[in-house]
């Protein structure tokens, strides 16, 4: 008798993370529509719960808290969807075709071509958050969580070529790091593209130039 039920847990076991995985996407997709729609502050997770079709002790469940559950979101919109979001970053196509390329100035320009899509995707959620966090202090410390989660990527690609040797003499990782978390920050990006009216393709020429100055020499 044990061995049946064991048994069964273990084949009902993949369509439980599969319904698990389903859940968790649509609740994504729900809140990506709720805090564009009214920002972070006036969505609740009551509201997410609703228009994902699920109750709200699933979403806490799912995410364990409202600022998780954004960064979520976020993480969706800079991947390029749910579903590739789940995969380990070094694992979605860009960031795997930057990793395979062993020329540093065709790397940068790989990394530089990312960002106009990342911007596309998430900008209208960053600025929210960037734009309330001077009145929330719950806002603020999400705008600064998600800084430094952008930082700690920006310093991966810096040990990247670091690793390589690929950086120019006597430039150092965090100063590197320092260099690439700047450059592609919305605020340089919106001063080209939404002030100035920079395209895409610009934006992306400009960034690859000024990279590969600044890390490669």
């Amino acid at each position: 008798m044990n061995h049946d039920v064991k048994t069964r847990r273990r084949y009902e076991s993949p369509h439980r993370r599969e319904q698990a995985a389903g859940t968790r996407r649509k609740v994504v997709a729900a809140a990506q529509t709720l805090f564009l729609e009214h920002g972070y502050a006036g969505t609740t997770m009551a509201a997410i719960a609703r228009d994902a079709g699920v109750v709200v002790e699933t979403v806490y469940r799912s995410f364990g808290s409202k600022v998780a559950l954004f960064g979520a979101v976020v993480e969706a919109a800079l991947a390029g969807g749910v579903e590739r979001a789940e995969l380990p970053v070094e694992e979605r196509p860009a960031i795997a075709a930057i990793i395979a390329e062993t020329e540093p100035a065709k790397q940068v320009a790989l990394y530089a071509a990312t960002q106009p899509g990342i911007h596309r995707r998430a900008g209208p959620l960053l600025r929210a958050v960037r734009d309330a966090s001077a009145l929330d202090p719950e806002v603020a410390r999400v705008w600064s969580e998600l800084e430094a989660q952008r930082y700690v990527g920006q310093a991966r690609v810096a040990g990247m070529l670091a690793s390589r040797g690929a950086l120019r003499e006597g430039l150092s990782v965090e100063t590197a790091s320092d260099l690439i978390w700047t450059l592609t920050s919305l605020a340089v990006h919106d001063l080209f593209v939404v002030e100035r009216g920079w395209s895409s393709e610009q934006y992306e020429h400009w960034l690859t130039d000024a990279l590969t100055r600044e890390l490669l020499g």
